[in-house]
């Protein structure tokens, strides 16, 4: 299954320096899985004026998966297990997939088992 996912981390409360720091946590595991890339999310030009930090791309990691029908599952139990670890303020990752939307963060074990079931099935049998 060949596809890009869009993910987009926040934490409460957290300032754009201290969400980089957390993205580059994840970016880093999430590399070690069976995908062919994770990279940051690419950024848009920086308004005039600004300093060049595009708080709209700050969290945003882009994996590219390969030909693997596993790919899309293992980032979205590696996401799941990586929230599960860290404590600390709520946070919640957006993962997008040819438009469809899964945000993971405080929900029940078994609303997230529910919720990536659905998403993984809707995914794999379009490829």
């Amino acid at each position: 299954m060949d596809g890009e996912l869009r993910l987009l981390l926040e934490e409460d409360g957290a300032d754009p320096e201290r969400v980089d720091v957390l993205t580059g946590h994840l970016r880093r595991e999430l590399a070690q899985l069976d995908v062919e890339e994770v990279t940051p999310l690419p950024a848009g030009e920086a308004p005039p004026g600004t300093r060049g930090f595009d708080a709209a791309t700050v969290g945003g990691l882009l994996v590219t998966l390969g030909p693997a029908a596993t790919g899309l599952a293992a980032v979205v139990t590696a996401i799941r297990g990586w929230l599960t670890r860290s404590p600390g303020p709520v946070r919640t990752v957006r993962v997008e997939l040819d438009g469809d939307v899964l945000e993971l963060s405080q929900a029940s074990a078994d609303q997230e088992d529910r919720l990536i079931e659905l998403f993984v099935s809707r995914h794999s049998s379009a490829s």
